[in-house]
């Protein structure tokens, strides 16, 4: 009969009698191993989980950021910008303030919620060209 036993590092081990004693030496290697993070094996989930979290963006919030309110139904009423020839980016930007003039929240300020919500006004070309510009370089509606 076939004995299976955990290791202290979680691994499924067969018992026999000649085993225990290389078991035993196992797990004080994987202790070891667990306590060193440098010579840490790395697991599948390891690989498969990306440590970032997001996208590194061009846009840098101000520390009241973590303040905004977010409410969905505001990302309907923004105005649409594709980057197309035959659209004036100007009245994007005038219809775009407007919109968020309308959105009140006294917990961050109006340059907050511009930032945060000017990425979802864009589609296509003009989403393409806001994620290729320099990371960090925009710290402030008006730079945009």
């Amino acid at each position: 009969m076939r004995v299976w036993s955990r290791t202290l590092s979680g691994r499924l081990c067969r018992v026999s009698s000649s085993f225990s004693e290389n078991m035993a030496d196992e797990d004080n290697q994987s202790l070891y191993n667990e306590k060193n993070e440098n010579n840490r094996v790395k697991t599948l989930r390891d690989h498969m989980n990306p440590t970032r979290i997001s996208a590194p963006s061009c846009v840098v919030f101000p520390p009241d950021e973590s303040h905004f309110n977010f409410k969905p139904d505001i990302i309907q009423l923004l105005p649409s910008f594709y980057g197309l020839d035959l659209e004036n980016p100007y009245l994007h930007l005038r219809e775009f303030e407007e919109v968020c003039n309308t959105y009140n929240d006294l917990n961050c300020s109006m340059n907050t919620i511009r930032l945060k919500l000017f990425s979802f006004s864009l589609k296509d070309k003009a989403k393409t060209w806001l994620q290729n510009l320099r990371l960090g370089s925009i710290h402030a509606w008006d730079e945009i």
